[in-house]
This record gives C-alpha cells, structure tokens and sequence, in this order.
C-alpha cells in the first residue's frame, strides 16, 4: 500500500492542512470535506451547504444509484457503493501507533531522521515472519474473488485471517484509512475502499493486503480475473504488470541505485505499450509501514539511496492501459486513471541480501507464480 497526502482545506485558494469536517456532510455521507477552522469553514457556507442539497436529493442509499458526490465527474464506469462499519481489533493484538489516531507520528519522526534502516537478523526473522502472514491473507482473499462477491466481503475475510493470526490489519486507520485491506477494481489503479458492490464477470481486481505482527509490517498485492470473461486487452495489461514488477526486482543486490529499479520498470512497460503510473511508489518497510526508501517505478527519476545487505522494501508498480495520469475520489484514498482505461498492480516485500534478493512474500505453492497464471 502506498502512501497518501493529508487532508487539505476545502476553501478555495486556501490549501492549509485540515483536521475539521463539516458534520452535515458526515451525516449525509459525503467524504473529504475538510477545513482548518471555523473561520474558513463560516466564510465557505454559503456556497458549500449547497453540496448537502444535492447529495440529498441524488443520493439514493437503497439502489447502485447511490452517489455521495453528485459533483464529481467519473472519469471511468466505476461508481462508489455503500460501506459498512469499520471493523475492530482484540485488545489483546499489538497495534501500529496510528491505530487509535490515524496518525503515523513514528513515520514522520523517521522521515526527519532521513535514515535507511539496516535490519538486524532479529529484526529481518521478524519481517520474514510478517511477510508470511501477509501472504498468507493474500491467498485467502485471492480464493474469495469471484463474481457475485463484495469488496466488503473479500475486507471481512482479510479482517478475520489477520486476527486468526494475532495480526493487525495495516491499512485499518492509517492516515483515517477504513477498512482493513485495499480493493481496487478496474479503471482504480489503488487504494480503492472496499464496499458493497458486487464484483462482476469479466472485471479485475486487485487486492492489498499489508499486515502487522510483533511490530513488524509486510505488504503485497495482486491483480485477479473475476470470473471467465476477461477480454484480452485485460488480461494482456494484468501480464505486462506482473512482468514489470518481475524485472524491477530481478535488478535488486547491494550496490544498485534505488532510482534504476524504475529504468527496467518503465522499459518493459513500453515493450507492451501501457504506461506507469507516477503518483505513487515502493517504499521502504519495517517496524514502519511506510519509510525510506522511496522506489519510483518509471524512468529517469530522482530517487536517493543505494541498496545495501538488509534493507527491505516494496516494488509495486502500477500499470495503465492508457495515460499514466491519475485522479482522486472525494474519498481522498480512490485513485483512478484519468481516461477511465483499466489498471493493474503486483507487489512484493523485499530483503536485500548479500548476493541479491529474498522475496519475502512470495506464494509458497504453484512455484511462486501469481494466482492469475493459474485462473481459466
């Protein structure tokens, strides 16, 4: 799961970072109306207690018509469904210090520090151990993906596995994130929340999963077919993905640049003619979620750092079948290509070793292959 920015003032030409949300909007179901006080909130009424109009006379919470932003222009046929509470955690589970909070405050600690960790062999068997459970929960939620199924089914079976395991489930409550994994179907390139709709015959469907065990984090994902409809155009981009990933990790060994990772990325990409999406990256990962590195996925970029013998972190390159372009749901999570063509994304965490690499979330069965190389 990649990174995300704050929340920022709904005001316009105002920007400032914003903790308070209108609670008519909450009632009503519209998400991302923040503001950073109640002066920018008081002078922005007039215009914004207009949306509460027209997200109540649109929004219709029985039927898929339900739109909680009558404002916003789809760029693809994917529309938002209904979700269902946030799920709980035992007590008795360790948790991330965002848990109760939503704020990573360890995250921006280390990002001032501006230090990639090298893990101890305590800390990699730790990893190792994470990364096991979260493939673990992968391979559930992959058997879980079928027509029919809801995206707040697959995030009830991935709740349920991580607790079995003594895990909490990464993504729940970081940054005010909801659930408990990530579905992102289609044109969502990631970060979609899992709701109520219905996956359907001939969609793709990509599921991240990120767990935390004994405070250490693992984190990886896969693109699935629903059903045995799939076109040929999807099933092509749902290839190029894995590839891309594959050849971005078959560069890692102590003494490679982070920022090449991208070059073999972007190559492979051009070959199959899809574009890599630029917005987000692979990061590093440990006792933090997200940490440095920072692992761009296209070319020519700027990244900092070279791999040594026992950092760890993610390759995860999403890839679109047109523009690499993304926007933002309201939601402020969803992001969507911005022609509305498919997307799709593979993920691994990585250990650097002294000759190369570990995956350390790779299947365990079928000899590592991703599940989409053995759907009909």
């Amino acid at each position: 799961m990649a990174a995300t920015s704050v929340h920022l003032c709904l005001t316009p030409e105002c920007g400032k970072p914003a903790g308070l949300q209108c609670p008519t909007c909450m009632k009503l179901g519209i998400e991302g109306s923040f503001f950073c006080s109640q002066e920018c909130f008081k002078g922005s009424w007039s215009n914004h207690k207009l949306m509460h109009k027209k997200a109540a006379d649109s929004s219709d919470t029985t039927t898929s018509t339900f739109n909680p932003w009558p404002w916003f222009e789809f760029t693809g046929r994917l529309r938002p469904f209904l979700q269902t509470p946030r799920r709980t955690v035992p007590a008795h589970i360790s948790r991330p210090d965002y848990a109760a909070s939503g704020i990573p405050e360890s995250e921006r600690e280390s990002k001032r520090a501006n230090v990639m960790k090298i893990l101890s062999p305590t800390e990699i068997q730790g990893m190792r151990t994470a990364c096991k459970y979260t493939r673990e929960v992968l391979d559930l939620a992959a058997a879980a993906v079928k027509p029919g199924v809801t995206g707040d089914e697959i995030d009830r079976i991935v709740h349920e596995a991580c607790i079995e395991r003594n895990c909490y489930p990464s993504p729940l409550n970081y940054v005010n994130f909801p659930k408990s994994c990530c579905v992102s179907v289609n044109e969502v390139i990631c970060h979609g929340i899992p709701d109520e709709r219905e996956l359907e015959d001939g969609d793709i469907c990509n599921v991240d999963i990120s767990v935390y065990h004994n405070g250490y984090h693992g984190d990886a994902n896969e693109t699935f077919f629903v059903g045995k409809s799939v076109d040929d155009a999807s099933r092509h981009l749902v290839k190029a993905a894995y590839e891309c990933m594959m050849k971005g990790i078959a560069i890692v060994h102590p003494g490679e640049r982070y920022r090449n990772v991208g070059n073999e990325i972007q190559k492979h990409a051009q070959l199959n003619d899809v574009s890599v999406v630029r917005t987000y990256c692979g990061h590093g990962i440990n006792q933090l979620f997200h940490t440095l590195p920072n692992v761009p996925h296209y070319s020519k970029n700027k990244a900092v750092g070279i791999m040594k013998a026992g950092h760890t972190f993610t390759i995860e390159p999403m890839i679109n079948q047109g523009t690499w372009q993304d926007v933002t749901w309201p939601d402020e999570w969803t992001a969507v290509t911005a022609d509305g063509k498919w997307s799709a994304q593979f993920e691994h965490t990585l250990l650097v070793t002294d000759t190369g690499c570990d995956i350390l979330t790779l299947r365990t069965d079928n000899d590592g292959m991703p599940h989409f190389m053995t759907q009909q």
